[in-house]
């Protein structure tokens, strides 16, 4: 009970430091450990499940981010056949997502983005006892109150802006 306590006063206190452009991953057992430094790993008694569902109501209650959610393509296609237990997690994920939309990307790519990512930002790691293939979740950080089209909007306007100053003298 009590490391099941510690994973999760370690999740709510980096949660509430980590920002746009950071990482957490919700890792199965077999993730690699990385050194590089802005790496934090925790260890999780829970099944990746039970950890995606912890760790998005941390991050909503924090405000300053939303999760971009993605899955491994590879988990689609792994057969319970090969990996008994796969579908009935498959399923659990569904579920703790609460709603959120996920992006499909080749494991490969999603732990290139995550290298990519970490020469600058922070990555949390949380490694869970999930003994299934391709079953981590990674969640990339933006900005909880800023939004693609905002950001869009915004650009636009700039641009607009600077084409009238081109356009017309200054005085």
């Amino acid at each position: 009970m009590g490391t099941d306590n510690n994973w999760r006063a370690a999740v709510d206190n980096q949660a509430s430091q980590l920002g746009y452009r950071n990482w957490i991953v919700i890792a199965e057992a077999s993730f690699p450990a990385h050194s590089r430094s802005g790496v934090r790993q925790v260890a999780a008694p829970v099944e990746v499940p039970e950890a995606v569902d912890y760790v998005l109501q941390a991050l909503e209650r924090t405000e300053n981010v939303r999760p971009h959610v993605y899955l491994t393509r590879e988990l689609r296609s792994v057969e319970n056949d090969f990996a008994p237990g796969i579908d009935a997690l498959r399923k659990k994920l569904r579920e703790s997502l609460h709603g959120h939309e996920a992006a499909e990307l080749d494991q490969q790519s999603l732990l290139t983005l995550l290298e990519d990512a970490n020469r600058s930002f922070d990555v949390l790691v949380i490694r869970t006892q999930t003994a299934l293939p391709y079953s981590s979740v990674f969640l990339e950080l933006k900005p909880g109150y800023w939004d693609a089209d905002s950001e869009m909007r915004l650009r636009e306007r700039i641009e607009h802006e600077r084409m009238q100053r081109l356009v017309r003298p200054f005085p």
